[in-house]
C-alpha cells in the first residue's frame, strides 16, 4: 500500500501561458480547476476528444516528483514543477497504477482516466528531451468525481 503527498499545485490562465504556482485550488466535478486554463474551456487542448473515443478527461492532470528526477538523471533536463504543464504534483504516488481506479487528494475524490503522455506541446515549452524522457512517466489525466480544495500538503491515497 502507498501513501503520498501533494508537493505542489499549478494553474495557467490560457494556453500556453505560464504555470502558476498556487497553495490551494478548488476542484469542481466535471470541471476542472478553478482558475485553470482547462476549467475555462482556453486550454491548447480544449474542445479536442480523447483518443478512440475514450474522454479527454482534461479536468486535472498530475504528475510525480520521481519523474522529474529521473528526466534529471537519465537526460540532464531540469523541468521545474510547473514546467511539467501538469496541475498536482506528487511524492510517493505510483500514478501509471492509478488508470481506471478512484483517489483521494485531500478531500477530493479523482478518477484515473488514462496516462498523460508528453507531447509536442510539452515539448515547445521546455526541452526536446521531454519527448523520450517522460514516455510513459509523464503523468496521469483524471477526473473530479467530488468538489472540493486540494492544498499543497495533502495526502494522496487510494479509495479502498
Amino acid at each position: 500500500m502507498w501513501n503520498g503527498t501533494v508537493v505542489s499545485l499549478h494553474v495557467a490562465e490560457a494556453a500556453g501561458e505560464p504555470m502558476l504556482s498556487i497553495p490551494e485550488a478548488r476542484a469542481v466535478a466535471g470541471k476542472g480547476l478553478e482558475g485553470d486554463r482547462y476549467f475555462r474551456e482556453v486550454g491548447s487542448y480544449s474542445g479536442r476528444p480523447g483518443p478512440r473515443g475514450a474522454p479527454a478527461a482534461r479536468e486535472v492532470t498530475l504528475i510525480e516528483t520521481e519523474a522529474a528526477d529521473a528526466l534529471r538523471r537519465d537526460y540532464g533536463v531540469e523541468l521545474n514543477p510547473g514546467a511539467s504543464r501538469r496541475n498536482i504534483v506528487t511524492r510517493g504516488v505510483p500514478l501509471n497504477h492509478l488508470v481506471g481506479r478512484e483517489f483521494r487528494v485531500g478531500e477530493v475524490t479523482l478518477r484515473g482516466v488514462r496516462l498523460c503522455e508528453p507531447c509536442s506541446h510539452l515539448e515547445e515549452l521546455s526541452s526536446r528531451k521531454v519527448l523520450p524522457g517522460l514516455v510513459h512517466r509523464g503523468g496521469l489525466r483524471a477526473q473530479i468525481l467530488t468538489d472540493g480544495v486540494i492544498r499543497v500538503g495533502d495526502r494522496v491515497e487510494p479509495v479502498a
